[in-house]
This record gives structure tokens, C-alpha cells and sequence, in this order.
């Protein structure tokens, strides 16, 4: 068994292109002995996104504060706290805080989307 505390694994800035007011904490990951996946814990201030990307793996995400918009190449989705998303491997796809206030969310991803 692992055990992680959030205040343990402070959410760090994401400084890709095109990211604006994102940070990621890693909850937990390969090096903490999950077999295949990776759970990240996302946080965007208000006007924050993610950068419009695409890649391999697919994303499954649930909702857990704030209210955001999935933008994808097939439409958008809007969703809140308790909502859960599956964005398909190779669908461009960004993440957008809507909200006034920080927009949260688990994303699990296999470990190699979290290298």
C-alpha cells in the first residue's frame, strides 16, 4: 500500500508553450510503485488552459472543483465538480478554466504519458 497526502505534493507550474496558469501535482506515479498508471492533480487559475496537444495515451479525468471546459477537435464539453472525461488516444484536446475560481481535476494517464 501507498499512501500520499496532497499537501505532500505540491502542484509545480507548467511551463509548456501555450500553457497558461497551469500546475500539476503528481499524486502518485511509477516511482511510487503504481504498476500503470500515473494519477496528476491539475490545477488552472481562472483564464487558464492547457496547450492544444495531442498524443498517444488517453486521459481519464474526473472533475473536483471549479468549472472547465474540454475543448477537442470534435467539440467541447463542458463539466463540474463530480463530472468524469475520457479524452481518446490521438484527439487534439485542451483544458479550460470557465469559472471565476481555480479550476481542479484528477487526470490518470499511463506512466508514460507522466515522463
Amino acid at each position: 500500500m501507498k499512501h500520499v497526502r496532497r499537501a505532500d505534493r505540491k502542484p509545480q507550474p507548467i511551463m509548456a508553450e501555450g500553457a497558461v496558469g497551469v500546475r500539476k501535482g503528481s499524486l502518485l506515479t511509477e516511482g511510487d510503485g503504481a504498476p500503470t498508471v500515473a494519477m496528476r492533480l491539475f490545477e488552472l487559475e481562472p483564464g487558464g488552459h492547457t496547450p492544444w496537444h495531442a498524443h498517444d495515451w488517453e486521459h481519464v479525468v474526473y472533475a473536483v472543483e471549479g468549472e472547465g471546459t474540454l475543448r477537442t477537435e470534435n467539440g467541447d464539453a463542458d463539466f463540474a465538480p463530480g463530472d468524469a472525461l475520457l479524452v481518446p488516444p490521438n484527439d487534439e484536446h485542451n483544458f479550460v478554466n470557465r469559472g471565476r475560481g481555480r479550476l481542479r481535476f484528477l487526470c490518470i494517464v499511463p506512466h508514460r504519458g507522466d515522463r
